[in-house]
């Protein structure tokens, strides 16, 4: 009863903010021409039409396909790399101003790198997203391999674990956490990085109608585009990442 008031309490919070947001950009918009800021009944107006186009699902479907791809790919080399880094000090110390160089590096050059090697292609956009989204992964599983206490590893040695029921028994629980956390931002910053890619490298997706409807100053088409970024993104938090992780950690509660 106590959850089911608060689940009501927090949506009801949710509406009240959605609301004042919707006023304030009415209000906005009403001061300004529609080509600056365009109200909430025109972007509607565009996404129905967004939706309805012949490209639509095309452009969603190829834009989810490169972040999807790239993410993966970043996972598969960032968490072998990361348990790598968290279990030598030797090669920690040796590859650490790498790592350091990957995380400063911006995502535009990146971009920029990209399109010189790969041209206008799908793999500009998943090379931008793949070099976003690894070292986040790897930091975070190299520091959550750190965080394993020595004193449960030195244990399962008594006990004579294999390296694979140590790994999976001791090391994974401290671990998951941290490679949880490191691939929920992993993933935002590849979506994000994902347009800037397409406007640049792309012929279709998401980032490309953007980019589309910027040079013809279609303001409400661009609006349009990001409130169903920002929709996916909300769905695919609260439907998909939390439910996991609540799944994941439940051992916790």
């Amino acid at each position: 009863m106590h959850a089911s008031r608060r689940m009501i309490g927090l949506l009801l919070q949710r509406l009240l903010l959605l609301a004042l947001v919707v006023g304030l950009w009415w209000y906005g918009a009403s001061r300004v021409p529609a080509f600056v800021l365009p109200g909430p009944d025109k972007v509607l107006d565009a996404l129905v039409r967004l939706v309805h186009s012949a490209s639509f699902f095309n452009d969603l479907g190829a834009t989810m396909g490169r972040v999807l791809t790239g993410f993966l790919l970043a996972v598969l080399v960032g968490t072998p790399l990361g348990l790598a880094l968290g279990g030598s000090r030797l090669l920690a110390r040796f590859f650490e101003p790498v790592l350091a160089v990957l995380n400063t590096v911006s995502s535009a050059i990146w971009a920029i790198f990209a399109i010189i090697w790969f041209g206008i292609s799908d793999a500009t956009t998943v090379f931008v997203v793949f070099m976003t989204a690894m070292p986040l992964i790897l930091t975070n599983v190299w520091q959550g391999a750190q965080a394993v206490d020595r004193q449960y590893i030195e244990l399962a040695r008594a006990f004579r674990f294999s390296r694979t029921a140590t790994l999976l028994k001791v090391s994974l629980p401290s671990i998951l956490p941290y490679f949880f956390s490191g691939a929920r931002l992993a993933f935002g910053f590849g979506w994000r990085v994902s347009l800037v890619a397409e406007t640049l490298g792309s012929s279709n997706g998401i980032g490309y109608r953007l980019r589309q409807a910027a040079d013809l100053v279609q303001s409400d088409q661009v609006f349009a585009w990001t409130v169903l970024l920002v929709a996916l993104m909300l769905v695919l938090e609260a439907g998909v990442l939390k439910p996991l992780e609540r799944w994941l950690f439940r051992w916790k509660l």
